[in-house]
């Protein structure tokens, strides 16, 4: 499993034109499903992204989690944090996992959220999105839970 933050100061996500997921401050979420994910890998992301300290507090130091700013979440799938494009010019996708599971696992990573009493927003499985934010700071990190 596989995920891009951004921390954001707003950010939703279109799909025909029709907002589908809209939220304020927190976490925009690219996630990328790997073959063999599962509820380890769900739970562990979940746990982490909602206890990650990276708001700043009072003296301008990254410390506070998403709870203490009352932000959110906003889930996008994203399967091309799989690309692979060591050999030639087009991006393999071998080890992303195939659309099912993923769809699978992305609700059940937002759902774990969710147990987390993170609000969450999503966009939709398969579409073609159109992404809207607006960074702050930019913090961006990429987490990885591969299995095995």
């Amino acid at each position: 499993m596989r995920v891009l933050l951004q921390r954001v100061l707003e950010a939703r996500v279109d799909v025909d034109g029709e907002t589908v997921g809209r939220i304020g401050r927190g976490f925009l979420l690219f996630v990328g499903m790997g073959k063999g994910d599962g509820e380890a890998e769900w739970s562990w992301m979940a746990r982490k992204i909602a206890g990650l300290r990276i708001f700043e507090d009072e003296a301008g130091k990254m410390n506070l989690p998403l709870s203490s700013v009352e932000g959110a979440c906003l889930v996008v799938s994203q399967f091309t944090l799989y690309g692979d494009c060591r050999k030639g010019f087009r991006p393999g996708f071998t080890e992303a996992a195939p659309p099912e599971a993923a769809r699978m696992g992305v609700a059940r990573f937002a759902q774990a959220l969710r147990d987390l009493n993170v609000p969450v927003e999503t966009g939709t499985f398969q579409a073609h999105m159109r992404v809207s934010l607006v960074n702050d700071g930019p913090v961006t990190l990429m987490l990885s839970r591969e299995h095995g």
